[in-house]
Formats: C-alpha cells, structure tokens, sequence
C-alpha cells in the first residue's frame, strides 16, 4: 500500500459517514439540580478535551475513534477566533481551522460535542485567541463594559452558532452538540474592572441565551453567573464545588490531567492515581459532567504558543500524546475508571443525592440507592440500583473499614467504587492497566519521553547536503521607516512575525574614547524594561541579549569613535494570553533606551531617530516553501564551512516508513523556526531546564505543576512533530531559521511507537470489567470465584508483539524495565505468555494458577508480571522470513 494511502482511505470513511446521513436522531438537552438531561434523561458525561488546530484533519478521525474506546461521551474544543478571523472580516475555516468538519466527524462517531465559543480562549494560545487586530480598533478594552469590544464579540460569537445552525450540528437538528460556554474564567479578573466587570459578564450571558442555540449555556469559574447560566469549575480537584444555585449541576469544564510547560523549564507530569482519585471524588459527592483539559493535547503549530515562552508542543501529559499514541497507565486506568462509572450510571442518575457515611476519620462512603416501592418486602438490597464509593482521603495510611457488614481495605488517597454497593470493581490506586514506553527508531535519545537508550553509531542524520543563506542584520528593505522615539512592537508587526529591528545611530566622540580608556570602563547600554527576548548589535556585531517578561537590561557596549550603528532586534515568543487588560500588554520595550557612563552624563537614545523593519527578509521571500535558489540566494553549505548567527539553512529529505509519527530531533540546534513543504511546525529552543527539582513522584496527596517534573538538566523540548500528512514519500523540503551559530548537520528524523510495554496484575487484583457486562451480573445473581483477574497488553496500531522480554507467574520483583524473579516462579510463566501473545496486536491472559499449570507456591498471593517489545508488522513479518 502506498504512501499516505492509510490516511485518504480513513479520511475518505469519515467523510462517507459524514455525508450519509444524521448523527442522531434530534433530541432536547436541558438540565436540573443533578446532571443533563439529555433527550429526557440525566446523564453521567466524561467529556475529553481535543483541540482541532492542534492536530491536523487527518489525525482528527483516529484521534475521536480513540477517545470513544477511553470511554468518552463527549468532545470538548474551544473556538480560536485568531484562526478563523485572521484579517477583520475575512473568514478561514479550513485545513486544521476546518471546524464543521471537525464537529461532524465527533458527531459521526456517537460522540457529544461541548463547544466552547468564548471567545476568549486562554489555552496557552497566542494572545488568548483574540485575532491582533482588534486591540487595534479605535477605542477598544477587552472584556468589560466597552460598546466596541462587545459589538466584536457578538459578532464573531453569532458567527460560530449561526454556523453551526446552518450545518445542523446543534442535538435538536440531530447533530453533536449539547453544550455550549460564553466567556472563559472571567470570575478570576472580573474585579479588575470594578462594576464594569459585572455588566460586562451579565451582558455576555443575555447575549449568549440571546442566539437561541437551544442548548444549555455554560460559564466556568463565575460564581456570579446569572440564574439562566450554569456556573462550573476549573481546576485539579472540583469535588468540593457547589454551583450558585441549588437548581444547577455540578459541572467541572477543566480536569488539569497534566500542565503546560514553558521554555527551559522541568516538564510537569500528573500520576494517573491522582487523576482517578480526583474524577472518582467528583462523582462520588455529586458531580455528574467532567471535562479532561487535555484528552489529546498536540502541538501548537506555527506561532500559535502563547505566553509569552510557551514551547511548541502542548503534550499536556494528556491521556493521548502529542503524536496520537495512547500515554500508558494514564488511557488504560481512566479507561477502565469511565467503564465503573458507567456502570453505577443508573444509580447515580436514579437519586438526587446520596446517603452520606462516615467511615472514619479520613475515611468516608456515598451511597446513591434508589427508593424502590415494591410490595415484595423480600426485595435485595442488592436488587435495587445501588453503587456505593468509599473514599480514604489520608496521604499515608491504607485503612481497612465496616461498610454495610463488610470489611473493605482502602489504600492511601484513594477511592474503591463498588457499583453493586457490594463488591469492588475499581480502586483508584490499583492500576492494572499496562505501561508503554515510547521509542524513536536508531536514534540516540536523553529525552524522558522516550527512554529507549540506542547507540551512538546507529544515528542516522537528516541529510549531509544542506544550502543556507545569511539573514541581514537589521535593514533589509525599503518597507522599513524612521520615526522619532521608541515605538510598540505589536504595533509596527501586527504579530506577522516575531521579529521587529529598532536600529539608531549615534556620534561618539574622541572624548569619550579617551574618557573609558583611562578609567578602564565601558559604556553600558540600558532598557527600562524589555520582552520576551531582544538581541544588541553595534555596527551588525552581536554583542549580547537577554531574555525575560518586563526585565531590565543592561549591557555593556564597545563603540568606536566616530558614528556607531546601535541596532535591538525585538523578539516575540508568544503574546500573552492570560489576564485582564490584554490589549495594553504589548510587547518590545518600555521606558527609557539609554547610553549610560558617558563622560558628560547619560546619553537618552529614546527619543533619537529609530530606523524600523519588520520580519526577516527569508519570511518576507517565503524561501520555506519554494526551491528557488537564485531569488533567495542559496548556496551550497559544507560540513567544515563556519556558521554564523542568523542564517537560513534547507535540504531533502525522505520519510520514515510506516505509519508511525515522525520527529525532528532539534537537540543539536539553537533557537529557531522550522518548516517542512511549506508547513510551519514551530518554534524550536534548546533551553536547559534546572538540574535540581526532579524527584521520584508520589501521587499521595495534594497535586500541583511542581509536584512530579521529569527532564531535569535536559532540553525542555528536543522532538518536533510533523504531521504524516505533511509529507511525502521523498524529496521533502525541509527549510529552518537558526539564530545561533549552530549547523544543522546533526538534525535527525524518526518515527516514534511504543516499543516497551509492561503489565503487572495480581491474583487479588479485580476481575475485568467486561464481566460485569454478562447477564448474570446485570441480574446481581454472580459470583466473584468465576471472575478471574486478567492482565491485558497491546501495542500500538500497525505493530506486532516481537518478543517476550520478562514473564514471571509468582513473586516477581521490580518495575517496568526492571523486573525480576522473585523465591516464587512459575516455569511455565514465559510459554504461557508467548504462547497467548506472541506475534498479535494484543493479548490477555487470566491471572490463576490453572492458567501457569498448578500453583507454584502455596499460601502466596501470586502476581503476574510481563514486559513485551513491539515491532512493526512489516518489520516483524521481513524478520520472521529471514
């Protein structure tokens, strides 16, 4: 099969099923004081955050298909109004920003779709989502009582639900969406703005409800929201939220499941028990709709990153990662969390809130029973809807506790779910499912995402032929302009590029030569206040920078005598995109520029004559999507030529085989941008993250960003991804902007897959859930000696398992990677194993001693512990064959 042809033969399935016909049939969405009401019953909804952009069309369809089979109910997106209104008036929904299409493969595959309109965003996104335009408009603030900001907003939030409108995609014309949010974490600036702020949120409610979407509106964090708006929380735990009204849901539109990550710091990560603690508790004290901020987190493409210095992936550490493979425990172990949930659906949505017990002093249970009114006074308890969560809240201590005449032993800062009020089908803290270790084929590797340590000499580089073109310093154009006095940077580049040149020109003269000779001085050059980045040049010498939000720099110049050419390149690493008064923010600098040290006193530049250019002449030529050599100037550049600063650098290139995703490694570079055919895929940096801070990870207790970092001492980003889409099978250009003096002969490309998995279940462990699904059980009549627990491994599509690594039925020692026998071992542990697993996709095996051929020691709990390699099929099939 050629090339590419997997992805049109899945994009044109989905678009088959898009035309065929309706999502569903329409159906009504309201709410009361308990959940949505969804074609006229409550529902329990696990909603997983995807957003479009962040992905290409092409991923989009697997990347649904894998959030149904997690057990999701709903998608959730934002809408980037920057994306789809880019020039005022000028509409773009396609490619990525295609949002219909978007919305109907969600509705396609039997998912809801909630919709965050907005418009502003947040979302680590370039200026919040705002398009840079409309700080522009005259007489314009952002997000308070200002006629002009609101006639903005209503007109691009009417735009979006007249759409979706026109496409049918809102549940009473059949389609996905069920829900809608007008504004976004507004309560946590809203008093910036005094009374204004409060006008401002009741008018963005009117509005909303205005547009007659006739689906229930949403506003997170806004404990003030009106009566007609369901208020909701944001946050790494929400089981102690309460809305405004008692006639409202518990709703949690934002379930932090990881974080997000800035340059040159350590790389945040979320144990999943936490996270399954977190959702349980939310159920278990009322909640009834949870939103994973992120599901699949992906890349921030182009100069979308907000900030400022947001990096370009936003892997989020979401259950899904930034390439569209599932990030193992975390998919598995929620998977199996939705699975419980959906099996206590029908108590939890039978009662409006449950029987409260105390079973300790850090220990508790909720029980949602249903009042059943039957004359048959022989009737079960275990007959009527029943679940019961029991929840042990201490960081330290398991605890062993009474519920309904049974004894129940609760690990630390976790929660058992029993959806039979009886039996124990889940704990938070027991993770069964498996863990995958992701690998880049023949690549050498430091980055914690990939633990897979290869050797040196199988590195393969991108290519040994590159051509490069030196960027000018300064000016480069006759679009440039002088102007007296130091101007906003968002103001002369409208955010078209990261780059502004603010260059002047001054005299110095004899005297003060002689004036630093003699006291052994140099002049010193200050600003105020600067960001995100600026680079000084005297005469088109670099003679230093610095890096910061608001910082003041100051650094020391060599000037000669006579006139000295003083050019600062302002830089731009993502606008910011949180906080109240966005459209003051701004970028560049602020205060005074000045020549400090001076015989006669300071000299004050700010209000010289500065000579402006916007961009980079190579992004003016467009020279990353063309192999025009002569107008662009490329020339050939060997191994042994001398780099310099600020150059251009392109070459070819062939894909990876396979279908799996492809990286750049970066590591080698300095900061920059790069593209492939034409595609922007980001912003590198090879910052260095802080040695110190990065510690084993204990998910008891309370979680926050600084908790579990990894990455410590390393890059904060070496992988950047390039859409399978996005090539071709050969000759691909790849073209980057260094501005260091870095080369770009060690760049590398791979694909990437889960090569290691590893799984680790106990006799004692819980039987699996689908037993829960048989007849039997649905009648309560099961018994628990027939539901052996079972130890489940997989790779990832398109792979194979290759070979056994570990198997050990008994007592085996260790973790993932590095197990090991225990006094207690199975001889039949590995030909059991191989036999079930070896050479398919996926297997399960039961977890007994019937199973492994007897027990190999008495009196023990026995456990089961496996380690896997996956290969690619057609790699595993050529190696069989030689």
């Amino acid at each position: 099969m050629g090339f590419g042809f997997q992805w049109m033969i899945l994009a044109l399935s989905v678009q088959f099923l898009i035309v065929a016909g309706e999502y569903f049939k329409p159906f009504n969405v309201s709410y009361d004081h308990r959940a949505l009401i969804i074609d006229g019953k409550r529902r329990m909804l696990i909603s997983a955050g995807i957003h479009y952009p962040r992905a290409t069309p092409e991923m989009w369809p697997d990347l649904i298909s894998k959030t149904k089979e997690g057990g999701a109910d709903v998608v959730e997106t934002y809408v980037f109004w920057n994306g789809h209104e880019p020039v005022k008036g000028q509409y773009y929904f396609e490619g990525r920003y295609d949002i219909m299409k978007f919305v109907k493969q969600v509705g396609s595959s039997g998912l809801y779709l909630f919709l965050r309109i907005g418009p502003y965003v947040c979302a680590e996104w370039n200026f919040g989502g705002f398009p840079v335009w409309l700080r522009d408009v005259p007489g314009i603030e952002f997000r308070t009582d200002n006629v002009i900001f609101k006639e903005e907003m209503q007109r691009f939030v009417k735009k979006i639900v007249d759409l979706m409108k026109e496409e049918s995609l809102f549940s009473w014309q059949g389609g996905p969406i069920i829900m809608l949010q007008i504004e976004n974490e507004y309560g946590n600036i809203e008093s910036s703005f005094g009374p204004r702020g409060k006008d401002y949120m009741i008018w963005a409610a009117k509005m909303a409800v205005g547009l007659d979407a006739g689906v229930p509106w949403v506003m997170c964090k806004q404990v003030d929201a009106p009566e007609y708006i369901i208020d909701t929380c944001n946050g790494y735990y929400c089981d102690g939220f309460k809305p405004n009204s008692d006639k409202k849901p518990i709703f949690w539109t934002e379930n932090w499941d990881g974080w997000y990550t800035s340059w040159g710091d350590r790389v945040p990560h979320r144990p999943v028990e936490d996270l399954a603690f977190a959702v349980a508790r939310f159920f278990q004290r009322g909640g009834s709709f949870q939103n994973y901020y992120m599901y699949f987190g992906g890349t921030n493409f182009g100069r979308t990153s907000g900030g400022p210095n947001y990096i370009t992936s936003y892997d989020y550490d979401a259950p899904i990662d930034e390439y569209g493979l599932l990030s193992q425990p975390k998919w598995g172990h929620l998977k199996d969390l939705h699975a419980i949930i959906k099996l206590c659906e029908p108590a939890l949505v039978a009662v409006d809130s449950p029987q409260y017990i105390k079973l300790g002093p850090k220990q508790e249970a909720h029980v949602y029973r249903e009042n059943v009114h039957n004359s048959d006074q022989n009737l079960s308890f275990y007959e009527s809807k029943c679940s019961a969560f029991l929840a042990n809240i201490d960081e330290h201590k398991s605890v062993t506790v009474k519920f309904l005449g049974r004894a129940y032993t609760l690990p630390p800062w976790s929660v058992s779910v029993l959806p039979d009020c009886k039996n124990v089908a889940f704990n938070t803290a027991k993770v069964g499912a498996q863990t995958s270790i992701k690998t880049v084929r023949f690549d050498d590797i430091n980055d914690p995402a990939y633990l897979q340590m290869m050797d040196p000499n199988q590195v393969t580089h991108i290519s040994e032929s590159w051509n490069s073109v030196k960027e000018p310093i300064g000016v480069w154009s006759n679009s440039n302009f002088t102007f007296q006095g130091i101007l906003e940077h968002l103001n002369v580049t409208k955010d078209r590029s990261d780059y502004l040149w603010y260059t002047t020109r001054i005299h110095i003269s004899e005297e003060n030569i002689s004036f630093w000779k003699d006291n052994q001085i140099s002049p010193v050059l200050t600003i105020d206040s600067m960001r995100d980045l600026v680079y000084i040049y005297v005469n088109s010498q670099f003679i230093g920078g610095a890096k910061g939000k608001w910082i003041k720099v100051v650094q020391p110049v060599n000037l000669t005598q006579g006139y000295n050419d003083i050019t600062l390149l302002s830089q731009t690493v993502g606008l910011q995109n949180y906080g109240a008064f966005l459209e003051k923010d701004g970028a560049g600098f602020r205060g005074q520029i000045k020549l400090t040290g001076c015989k006669n006193g300071d000299i004050d530049l700010t209000e010289f004559m500065w000579t402006y250019q916007a961009g980079l002449k190579g992004e003016f030529l467009k020279i990353f999507s063309t192999d025009d050599n002569i107008s662009a100037g490329w020339t050939e550049f060997p191994r042994d030529a001398i780099p310099s600063s600020f150059s251009w650098y392109k070459t070819h290139f062939d894909a990876p085989g396979g279908v799996d995703p492809v990286v750049l490694n970066f590591r080698s570079m300095g900061k920059g941008q790069a593209w492939v055919n034409g595609h922007h895929i980001g912003r590198y940096w090879t910052l260095i993250a802080p040695k110190d801070g990065c510690k084993t990870c204990d998910y008891r207790g309370s979680y926050d960003s600084d908790k579990c970092t990894t990455n410590c001492g390393k890059p904060t980003q070496s992988w950047y991804h390039i859409p399978r889409s996005w090539l071709q099978a050969a000759d691909n250009l790849l073209v980057i902007f260094e501005e260091t003096e870095k080369t770009p002969f060690e760049i590398s490309i791979k694909s990437g897959f889960s090569e290691t998995i590893c799984a680790k279940v106990s006799e004692n462990h819980y039987p699996p859930l689908h037993a829960w699904s048989s007849p039997n059980i649905t009648n309560r009549t099961f018994s628990l000696n027939t539901m052996i627990p079972e130890l489940h491994l997989q790779c990832d599509a398109g792979h194979t398992i290759s070979s056994i690594e570990f198997a050990s039925y008994g007592t085996p020692r260790g973790s993932c990677r590095k197990f090991s026998k225990g006094s207690c071992h199975s001889p039949n542990s590995f030909s059991v194993v191989s036999e079930a697993c070896k050479g398919r996709n996926g297997c399960s095996i039961a977890v007994s001693n019937a199973v492994f051929g007897g027990d190999p020691c008495h009196r023990v709990v026995k456990t089961l512990s496996v380690e896997i390699r996956c290969s690619s099929s057609s790699y595993s099939s050529s190696a069989l064959m030689k």
